[in-house]
């Protein structure tokens, strides 16, 4: 409420002020005479009266607008952005200062303040600048408003606005093309090791058909072979191979946008493999994404991790401790964390015994090899029948490849 009064005794305070310099350069021209006087005045005059021509003006006939190259982001990405200014006038303006707010995330993403301008508009009533957002951090990032500034060239006037102008992004995980390779298979009937997406349900013969290199012996069909004169085999149900369930650690550390990063690519693999896949994290809360295949159910999980954040404070062993309904489904469980600790092993090992297909995928740096302690608990995982594949960041693709990245 303070602030009107004060603004409206400023800008009288500013308008006595050049009515004072106006009157001072008259009466130096009236009493000096001469060219060089006169001419002073009518010189200084065209500024004077500009300044109390911009006291009147008015900052509402700006209509600012903010157009964004795209709303869907990876992150690494570039944002290009166009602000776009119209008004109604062609008042000559002498500079406009036009700055973009938005969150700070963005802000440490610009190699300097790209988003604020100066512009010299002059008669002008469009114009418009450009910026970026050069390696876009991961995340649901907002747009707030703009911030005017016009002023005259002897200083003495300008005026400030700041017009609402809401915006948003939304900034993804990074992630990999990886091949997915089942580990092993899993079936009503229990485990079986396969590379195949699909395997043939030997118990559902649903016809017969003619016989190719490759059949087993067993699944001749010798009276349909009798009746036609040649060799016929059975025809069985195709099913999918099995589901997947991950478990990704949100506790803070520094690889934390590495292990959000591998999630989302093992997701992804996961589902273009043409198997179905579910998600649980634990941080500031519990989210938990049902066994599902298709586009939507990757759009869900995507846009879940492009807001998840390293602030969990329960540990992941407790975490995986807690979900004791999913022991009872027949999945195969996929744990993403970068720390590896002997509770989260024992809680991995029982899940094992209870039904097997644990793997526990530790994220390392970029050249960051494994410690003493962690090839010591690793040890301990193989025994126990847990498998752990370390994979390193920006070597996500490998993670299924049967080369040396299990200890």
């Amino acid at each position: 409420m303070m602030r009107k009064p004060r603004s409206l005794l400023k800008k009288i305070g500013k308008f006595i002020l050049l009515l004072i310099l106006i009157f001072l350069a008259f009466s130096y021209a009236m009493f000096q005479g001469g060219f060089v006087s006169w001419f002073l005045f009518y010189s200084f005059l065209p500024f004077a009266v500009y300044c109390m021509a911009l006291s009147f003006y008015s900052l509402n006939e700006l209509e600012v607008t903010r157009t964004l190259s795209k709303n869907d982001f990876n992150a690494g990405e570039t944002l290009k952005v166009k602000v776009n200014v119209k008004r109604t006038s062609a008042f000559p303006l002498f500079f406009l200062l036009i700055e973009d707010h938005f969150e700070a995330p963005l802000k440490l993403s610009q190699k300097r303040n790209q988003s604020k301008e100066l512009i010299l508009p002059g008669l002008k009533k469009e114009f418009s600048f450009e910026y970026t957002i050069d390696d876009l951090p991961r995340g649901e990032h907002f747009f707030h408003s703009f911030t005017l500034r016009i002023g005259d060239p002897l200083g003495l006037f300008e005026k400030e606005k700041t017009v609402a102008e809401e915006g948003k992004i939304i900034v993804y995980p990074a992630y990999s093309e990886m091949f997915y390779q089942p580990f092993e298979n899993q079936y009503d009937q229990g485990l079986t090791a396969s590379r195949e997406r699909v395997q043939r349900d030997t118990s559902m013969a649903v016809g017969v058909r003619d016989y190719q290199p490759g059949d087993r012996f067993s699944w001749i069909n010798w009276k349909a072979s009798a009746r036609r004169n040649e060799i016929m085999t059975k025809e069985f149900e195709q099913r999918q191979s099995h589901d997947v369930f991950v478990f990704m650690d949100c506790v803070p550390d520094q690889q934390f946008e590495a292990v959000v990063s591998f999630t989302a690519s093992l997701v992804r693999a996961v589902l273009k493999k043409g198997a179905q896949t579910g998600l649980l994290t634990h941080s500031k809360e519990r989210v938990s994404f049902p066994i599902s295949g298709g586009e939507p159910n990757l759009r869900r999980i995507f846009y879940h991790l492009a807001k998840i954040e390293g602030k969990s404070s329960r540990p992941f062993d407790k975490v995986i401790e807690a979900e004791g309904l999913f022991i009872q489904q027949t999945v195969s469980f996929l744990l993403v964390t970068a720390q590896l600790t002997k509770p989260l092993i024992e809680k991995a090992s029982f899940l094992v015994q209870r039904k097997g297909g644990i793997t526990v995928f530790l994220i390392k740096g970029q050249k960051e090899t494994p410690t003493e302690n962690e090839r010591s608990l690793i040890s301990i995982a193989h025994a126990r029948g847990v498998r752990v594949v370390m994979i390193n960041e920006g070597n996500q693709r490998s993670a299924f490849s049967e080369v040396g990245l299990r200890i």
